[in-house]
Parts: structure tokens; C-alpha cells; sequence
């Protein structure tokens, strides 16, 4: 899929722009080169935010594994709507197969699609359950993300070091609680008999 491509020369005049708003002269040295540096940087992050995450889902494996598959830890990085300002942190995502599987990798490109968009982190984690259940069809779908996000430790409240946690349940992980109770032993690295 092409993506779609950001207009950087728009993005180098409000760079320019802002810099003078708050009273900077956007020609001189450490400066004149940031509207630029910003332009390649929001291609970057931006670039590819159409990615319909479905692709990713779409070749499948016939198995007949029935349990749980979790991947722990995906690192994203995706920008608040509302102030433009990062936030990142790690996703985890397990579901459980009704006869067949994805590629693991797919989930952590499921995860990467949802975060190149301007986001906050609610949606993001419903996003990532909500297509899983809709494609793979599974018996359940539990999605938990943790974040710092820069607009609440650097502005604002101005608290770092604090962590956003959601999380989101579909089918078994919502209607049963010992299910529940394992994938979230098994996200914090917990044996379950343990938890």
C-alpha cells in the first residue's frame, strides 16, 4: 500500500510560523533549519497513519491451537490529538484462536497502523481489540496498553513519571474473570497459579 505522502512545504511555513509566534527569529543559526528537520520528522511519524490495519490481517493459518497467544511489550509511539505532543509507551495483545492464527508480527503491525495517527490512548487500545475480534474471529481479545504521555508530564499537571494504563476485553477475557485474571498475570510476567 503507498502511503500517503505529508505536505512538508505546508508543515515548514507553520513551523516557520509558530517560531516567530513566540517570538523567536526563525533565521538565525540553531533555527534555520527546523522548519525542515520538523517537516521530515512529521512524514515520519505521520507518514503511512491511512494504513488500513486489516491488511495485516488478512492472511491467516489454518491451526487448530484453541489457547491463548500473547505478545507482551510492543513498543508504539503515537501523538496526542490534542496537544501534538508524544506519547509512548508499550501494548499488550493476547487473544485466543477459534482454528486459526496470524503472523505475531501482524498484531505488533496492528498496533503500529492505530498509533501513526494522531490518537489518545483510549481509542488506540479499543482500536487494536475491536479489528482483532472483527478479522481472526476469536474466542476472546484482550488489548492493555501503558504510556507516559509528554503532554501531562512536560505541561500541564507537569507529574512525570506518571503511567497511563487501558486496557480493553472482548469475548472470554470480558465474560470470564479467571481468563482475565491469566492474561494479566501473564502481561506483568506472572506465572497465573502464582497471580
Amino acid at each position: 500500500m503507498k502511503h500517503k505522502q505529508v505536505d512538508q512545504a505546508k508543515i515548514r511555513r507553520a513551523v516557520r510560523m509558530m517560531l516567530e509566534a513566540i517570538g523567536e527569529d526563525p533565521n538565525r543559526d540553531g533555527l534555520r533549519e527546523t522548519p525542515d528537520r520538523v517537516a521530515r520528522m512529521y512524514d515520519e511519524i505521520f507518514g503511512g497513519g491511512e494504513e488500513d490495519p486489516k491488511e495485516s490481517l488478512s492472511k491467516q493459518f489454518d491451526e487448530q491451537h484453541r489457547e491463548m497467544v500473547l505478545v507482551r511489550d510492543i513498543p508504539f509511539f503515537s501523538m496526542c490529538e490534542h496537544h501534538l505532543m508524544p506519547f509512548f509507551g508499550k501494548a499488550h495483545v493476547a487473544y485466543i484462536p477459534r482454528g486459526h492464527v496470524v503472523g505475531i508480527s501482524k498484531l505488533a503491525r496492528v498496533v503500529e497502523a492505530f498509533a501513526r495517527r494522531p490518537q489518545v490512548q483510549e481509542r488506540l487500545t479499543s482500536q487494536v481489540a475491536d479489528i482483532i475480534t472483527e478479522e481472526l474471529k476469536p474466542s476472546g481479545v484482550a488489548v492493555v496498553c501503558e504510556a507516559v504521555h509528554t503532554c501531562m508530564t512536560m505541561r500541564g499537571v507537569k507529574k512525570p513519571g506518571a503511567m497511563v494504563i487501558t486496557s480493553a476485553v472482548r469475548g472470554a477475557f470480558q465474560k470470564s474473570m479467571s481468563t482475565r485474571a491469566e492474561v494479566m498475570a501473564l502481561i506483568h510476567g506472572r506465572h497465573p497459579a502464582a497471580a
